[in-house]
């Protein structure tokens, strides 16, 4: 059963690999001069959650020094199942899908393969990022489900 950060540093080989800038110490990819950001978390307040994704930067180290930069993409690995609050603060912003992905990697630190995601960005990272994890770690995708409240009797599932 791997841990995230140990995905994150197989997967960050593989875009040096492809000639793509990462860093040792920050989960960031830099290509074309965007950087896609991976935020790893176990669960996160949906109002944190907000905040992060509506500033949307990146810490990159050089040196001893630090620089604050934009964000063109944000990965967030969550090793523990997000709450729909948080999936639903994803969908008060249509805006966000384009450049936010959500990952469900809970089950891989369970020993199973099925993982839930959400990626409707344009972001080649994040895609190979997928790639990579059905290669190497035999990963199935599923869409997230949400319950959308109706009445007070039934609730409907929305598949994202």
């Amino acid at each position: 059963m791997p841990k995230i950060w140990e995905i994150m540093n197989n997967f960050k080989n593989l875009c040096k690999a492809h000639g793509w800038k990462t860093c040792e110490s920050e989960d960031w990819i830099e290509v074309d001069e965007k950087y896609h950001n991976f935020l790893c978390a176990k669960s996160i307040h949906p109002a944190c959650f907000k905040s992060i994704v509506k500033a949307g930067k990146c810490i990159i180290r050089e040196g001893l020094s630090y620089r604050v930069v934009e964000a063109s993409y944000i990965a967030w690995l969550f090793s523990e199942t997000p709450t729909e609050n948080v999936l639903g603060a994803i969908f008060e912003n249509p805006e966000l899908l384009k450049k936010v992905a959500l990952y469900d990697l809970s089950p891989l630190l369970e020993g199973k393969n099925t993982c839930s995601k959400l990626n409707n960005t344009d972001s080649h990272v994040f895609d190979r990022f997928e790639k990579f994890l059905r290669k190497e770690m035999k990963v199935k995708f599923e869409p997230f489900l949400i319950q959308t409240e109706v009445s007070e009797d039934c609730t409907i599932a929305n598949v994202a």
